[in-house]
């Protein structure tokens, strides 16, 4: 997906065929896991229909590990891009805490880290810390998204037309420099957004490439037994649109795959959060 999208967005008209957000004062009583939302099957679905996915601009969907607190974006129109959490306390969700966005958020896999890009916080016993820098080796990086492994190594992009995903793994508690990955999963324009798996078995990130279903299309690769990466793996005509689709993660408890669809076509736009059951990734796999 083209990272420009909330300077684009501002003007335009944002159009879905959901309906309005619930305002804090209306937000209606949600039990049980994944804000209570009928699991969905084999079809990506808009993920809570007028909770998350509205008649705004929501994008950048995740859960954290512990699956208790629920992230995305939104953007009103003629407004800033804020994020809201959702979480679950006291036996319900209760409704979103706001505040501006300062990064594409992704937990680490033990919940203690909120990576934005080239900075984290840790969690602290009263919520989040104040922003920390990853170091010097990231400062000059205009990174988008990172996403870690249970090893600690970091997957992240870069914001450029030709975009590049490093890695940089944890060694004796040293960070080394950030690599390229290889062509594989390095083609195309606009790619970004990796999700890396937690055994380090699959990456999952977005681009745009020739024999696409439309515009950045969701890819995957497997890790192959001689620890190299297998060959980029289109995600396929239910999951990929002629759209941008984009920002792909998969639930900690394995079960559901998340990503967020934009349409800025014409002048208009809009953009939802949907999910499917993550069997889409085995049956990948088997290929």
């Amino acid at each position: 997906m083209r990272p420009v999208i909330f300077a684009l967005i501002s003007p335009l008209v944002i159009l879905t065929m959901s309906s309005s957000a619930f305002g804090k004062d209306h937000f209606p009583v949600l039990k049980g896991p994944y804000l209570g939302q009928e699991p969905p099957g084999s079809i990506p679905e808009l993920f809570a229909p007028g909770i998350v996915s509205t008649d705004h601009l929501e994008i950048e969907g995740v859960f954290a590990p512990d699956l208790k607190a629920f992230y995305h974006v939104r953007q009103r129109k003629g407004e800033k891009p804020m994020v809201h959490t959702i979480r679950y306390q006291d036996g319900q969700w209760q409704p979103p805490v706001e505040e501006p966005r300062v990064g594409e958020i992704a937990i680490s896999i033990d919940g203690s880290k909120m990576y934005l890009g080239k900075s984290y916080r840790e969690r602290t016993d009263s919520g989040w810390s104040e922003d920390i820098s990853l170091g010097p080796d990231y400062e000059d990086i205009p990174i988008m998204r990172l996403t870690a492994s249970a090893k600690s190594t970091f997957f992240f992009d870069e914001r450029e037309e030709i975009g590049t995903i490093r890695y940089s793994r944890l060694i004796d508690n040293q960070r080394e420099e950030p690599k390229a990955l290889s062509s594989e999963i390095n083609s195309g324009k606009w790619t970004a957004h990796p999700f890396i798996a937690a055994d380090e078995s699959y990456l999952i990130w977005d681009s745009e490439r020739e024999g696409g279903h439309g515009a950045s299309d969701l890819y995957i690769s497997f890790r192959q037994q001689d620890g190299s990466w297998g060959s980029a793996i289109n995600m396929g005509p239910d999951i990929n649109s002629k759209r941008d689709d984009a920002y792909g993660s998969v639930t900690s408890d394995g079960k559901y795959f998340f990503f967020h669809r934009v349409d800025l076509a014409e002048g208009e736009g809009y953009a939802n959060i949907f999910w499917v059951d993550a069997q889409v990734i085995e049956n990948l796999r088997l290929k």
